[in-house]
C-alpha cells in the first residue's frame, strides 16, 4: 500500500472510531467497569481483532507499527516542558524513602529481567536474543510509550522486539488490573487498608469512565490570546519543536557515531529540557500550562496504546509464547514481593496505599496505579501522589538513561555488563537504606485505620 497523507488520515480516523467504541464499553458493560478496562486497551485489542492481523475488516496501513516512535518522541518530550523549577536537596529530604523503593523496584526489574533471561531462559532456549529480558520491565514498568522505545532502538538488530514489548505492555495492564483488584479485595478484608473497609465502597465515575458535571475539571489555562494564537496551537507547536528537533538530533548523533542508532525519544527529552531552560532564562515559561502539556502527553499515550496494541504481529508472539509467558510471570511475582515484603518494611504508616499504587505502575501505567490509589485512599490522605511526583524527578532520569543505553549496551555485546550493574545498583539503595535504619518490622495485618 502506497503511503500518503490520506493514509494517516485514516488510520487516525479508524483508531479514532475504536477509542470511542472503547469509551462506550467502559461506559455501558458491567464487565469493562469491573476490570476498570482504559478505553485505549480496548480499541487496541479491537484494532488487533480487526485490523490485518485478525479478521482484516478495518483496513489499517501497514505503517501503523511507525506511528509509536513519533508518539514516544513527543511523550518523552514534552515531559521537561512545564515542569517547575525544584531543588534536588529539598526533594531527596523529603521523599527518600519513597524514591529508594521506586529505583529500586525499577531498576532491579530491568536487571533481574536481564538475569532471568540470561541464567534460565536460555537454557532451554538457546537462540533468545541477550536482549530478551529488557522485554519485561520495557512493558511492565516501561509502559507502551517504553516498549515502543525499546522497540525502535533495536529496530535494526531485532526486529521481534517491538512486537514483544508491546505485548509484554499489554499483558501487563491486565494482569496489573486484574491482580490490582484482588490485592485490593484481600487487603480490606485482611485489615491492611487505611481508609476504606469495602471495596464496594466506589464513585461511579471510576467505574464507567464518565465524570458527572459536578466533579469535572479544567484541563488547563489559557495563556495567551486566541486573537494571536489558539492555546492548544500555542502549546502544539513547542511540542512539535522538540518532536522535530529530537529527530533532526537523532540523525545528527547517529551521522557522527554510525555504530550507534540513538533513539529519538531520548534526544527529544534532550530538547524538550533545553527548550524549558530557554523558556526560563527569558522569563517565558510562565505562558506554558502544565496542564495542557500533560493532557497533549496524555492523549498521545492513548493513541500510542491504540496504535501500539493493534499493530502487534501476532505470529511473533506465538514463536516466543512460553519464554516469554515464563518471563512475564517471574515479573509478576517479583513485584509482589515488593508489595508484600519490601513495602511494609519500608512504609512507616498507609504502606498498603503506597504499595497498591506501585503495582499499578509497576505493571504498566501510572494512571492505573491512580485508579487503584483511589480506590484505597479516595481523598488522598496517604499523601502517595505527593511523594512519588517528586521523587519521580530522580527515578525518571535514571529510567530515561537505562531506556537510552541499555539497547545500545547489549546490541554491542554489553549485555552481562549491564545486568550485574543494574542488580547491583538496585540491591546497594534496598542495603543502604536498610542500613539508615529506614526498614522496620511490618505492622499486623489487624491494623487500626486511620480515623483523620
Amino acid at each position: 500500500m502506497e503511503f500518503t497523507p490520506w493514509t494517516l488520515f485514516t488510520d487516525f480516523g479508524f483508531i479514532s472510531l475504536l477509542l470511542i467504541v472503547g469509551t462506550l464499553l467502559r461506559a455501558k458493560l458491567r464487565v469493562a467497569q469491573f476490570l476498570f478496562l482504559p478505553a485505549s486497551l480496548s480499541a487496541g485489542l479491537l484494532g488487533l481483532l480487526l485490523g490485518p492481523n485478525g479478521y482484516g475488516i478495518i483496513p489499517f496501513s501497514n505503517n501503523i507499527g511507525m506511528y509509536t516512535g513519533i508518539l514516544t518522541a513527543i511523550i518523552f518530550g514534552s515531559l521537561p516542558l512545564g515542569a517547575p523549577k525544584t531543588p534536588i536537596k529539598g526533594i531527596m529530604n523529603r521523599v527518600s524513602i519513597m524514591w529508594a523503593y521506586a529505583q529500586s523496584l525499577t531498576i532491579l526489574q530491568w536487571g533481574g529481567g536481564m538475569l532471568f533471561a540470561l541464567l534460565l531462559l536460555k537454557l532451554a532456549w538457546s537462540d533468545l536474543p541477550n536482549g530478551f529480558g529488557l522485554i519485561l520491565a520495557a512493558g511492565f514498568v516501561g509502559g507502551h510509550g517504553t516498549a515502543a522505545a525499546v522497540g525502535e532502538a533495536f529496530s535494526d538488530h531485532w526486529e521481534d522486539a517491538a512486537t514483544l514489548g508491546m505485548t509484554s505492555a499489554t499483558m501487563g495492564i491486565i494482569c496489573g488490573i486484574v491482580g490490582g483488584l484482588i490485592l485490593i479485595k484481600r487487603s480490606t478484608v485482611k485489615g491492611d487498608t487505611s481508609f476504606i473497609t469495602n471495596f464496594d465502597d466506589l464513585p461511579n465515575e471510576l467505574r464507567t469512565g464518565l465524570v458527572p458535571k459536578e466533579e469535572r475539571k479544567s484541563l488547563g489555562e489559557s495563556t495567551v490570546s486566541s486573537m494571536s494564537i489558539d492555546p492548544l496551537a500555542f502549546h502544539l507547536s513547542f511540542i512539535g519543536i522538540i518532536a522535530v528537533g529530537g529527530y533532526y538530533l537523532s540523525q545528527w548523533g547517529t551521522a557522527l557515531f554510525p555504530a550507534v542508532s540513538i533513539p529519538v525519544f531520548s534526544t527529544a527529552f534532550i530538547v524538550g529540557l533545553l527548550l524549558n531552560k530557554l523558556l526560563r532564562l527569558i522569563k517565558a515559561d510562565n505562558y506554558v500550562d502544565k496542564k495542557v502539556v500533560d493532557r497533549i502527553s496524555s492523549g498521545s499515550t492513548d493513541l500510542l496504546v491504540a496504535f501500539g496494541i493493534a499493530s502487534i504481529n501476532l505470529s511473533v508472539v506465538v514463536d516466543y509464547a512460553v519464554p516469554l509467558a515464563l518471563l512475564l510471570l517471574f515479573g509478576l511475582l517479583y513485584i509482589l514481593v515488593f508489595v508484600y515484603f519490601i513495602a511494609p518494611r519500608m512504609f512507616k504508616e498507609h504502606w498498603f496505599e503506597k504499595a497498591i499504587f506501585s503495582w499499578g505502575w509497576a505493571t504498566g501505567t501510572v494512571a492505573m496505579g491512580i485508579a487503584f490509589l483511589r480506590i484505597v485512599d479516595p481523598e488522598g490522605k496517604s499523601k502517595t501522589l505527593d511523594d512519588y511526583a517528586l521523587a519521580y524527578v530522580g527515578v525518571g532520569i535514571l529510567d530515561i538513561l537505562i531506556v537510552s543505553v541499555a539497547p545500545v549496551l547489549i546490541m554491542t555485546g554489553q549485555h552481562w555488563l549491564f545486568t550485574i550493574v543494574s542488580v547491583l545498583l538496585g540491591i546497594g539503595i534496598l542495603l543502604v537504606t536498610r542500613w539508615q535504619g529506614w526498614w522496620e518490622k511490618p505492622t499486623s495485618h489487624q491494623q487500626k485505620r486511620s480515623t483523620m
